[in-house]
């Protein structure tokens, strides 16, 4: 058994595609195709199913996964020991959601550059569902997603914090001031909403379409601090993160608007693959997004109620 043979094998594992997996290994798909029948022959199981253009593992090969990745974990963190020059130096690939990428990353990019000044850092930003298809297709390090709560036994979760969604408006916009509105109340204004069919706003429209109603937004953007300067200047209703307006509402240019039949709570979480080896990069980062939420957090004020 060769050392390259388990890495093709836990590539293709989290690929799930051989193209993808040669792609990736810099291999012929015809090398990879070669590399896992003869690893399939010496361990003596099928590790694979090949449905299709597609390929999944067996229960045999999920089992073998488990020891495939410690094997190159091990490997990998010895290497890492041997080349110590005292200071981190190897690329780092985040996959992070807008608003979080405006909002939270800052400070521990900040800190991190900080400690780590010759790690090259790249930041993709998408939606939630995007962004796991690149973990899974090994084109990130980490993922910082807002969502609801996560789990895959394919994935190592090591952050999820509860995040409130608002209804807020700018100070003073409505005319009529009550300490607790229902959504219908508000439904005659106009609103200003991130893309139809992610995360929170999909939370929004499914309630809204269980109760026979719907909103044709005045806006729909994918940046919230886009949309946040266009209802400041403009006027109207959005729903949107705390974390993205506490600090306009601290200020007082925008109100949270009470909300008593509709209440959403997503969460910010992390993840890697865990076919990915968490190098010392990773595990740095990791580190300082922890620092930034540590236990027993206060959760963001409730304006739902």
């Amino acid at each position: 058994m060769e050392l390259r043979q388990i890495q093709t094998f836990l590539t293709l594992a989290q690929t799930q595609s051989f193209s993808g997996a040669a792609r990736l290994l810099g291999y012929s798909q015809s090398a990879v195709t070669v590399q896992i029948r003869q690893l399939e022959t010496e361990l003596g199981i099928r590790l694979f199913d090949r449905m299709g253009k597609g390929v999944s593992l067996t229960p045999k090969g999920a089992q073998f996964s488990e020891y495939a990745a410690n094997i190159m974990r091990e490997i990998n963190r010895s290497k890492a020991i041997c080349t110590d020059d005292g200071e981190l130096h190897n690329p780092l690939h985040i996959g992070v959601l807008e608003s979080l990428c405006c909002y939270k990353l800052p400070p521990i990019l900040r800190d991190f550059r900080q400690n780590h000044p010759r790690v090259p850092l790249r930041i993709t930003t998408a939606s939630p569902r995007e962004l796991i298809a690149m973990m899974e297709a090994n084109q990130l390090d980490l993922i910082y997603i807002l969502d609801r709560p996560r789990h895959n036994p394919e994935w190592n979760k090591v952050l999820e914090v509860e995040e409130s969604i608002v209804f807020v408006a700018p100070a003073g916009y409505l005319p009529v001031r009550k300490e607790v509105f229902c959504l219908e109340e508000l439904m005659g204004y106009p609103f200003y909403l991130t893309e139809q069919n992610e995360n929170y706003r999909k939370e929004l429209d499914d309630f809204l379409e269980s109760k026979g109603m719907s909103i044709t937004p005045f806006l729909e953007a994918s940046s919230t601090e886009f949309i946040m300067r266009v209802l400041r200047e403009n006027g109207g209703i959005s729903y949107l993160p705390y974390f993205a307006v506490e600090k306009a509402v601290a200020e007082g240019s925008l109100s949270l608007l009470p909300v008593s039949d509709f209440k959403r709570v997503l969460y910010r979480q992390i993840f890697y693959h865990k076919h990915k080896w968490e190098s010392p990069e990773m595990e740095h980062f990791i580190q300082l997004a922890l620092q930034e939420d540590p236990p027993g957090t206060a959760p963001a004020p409730d304006a739902s109620l």
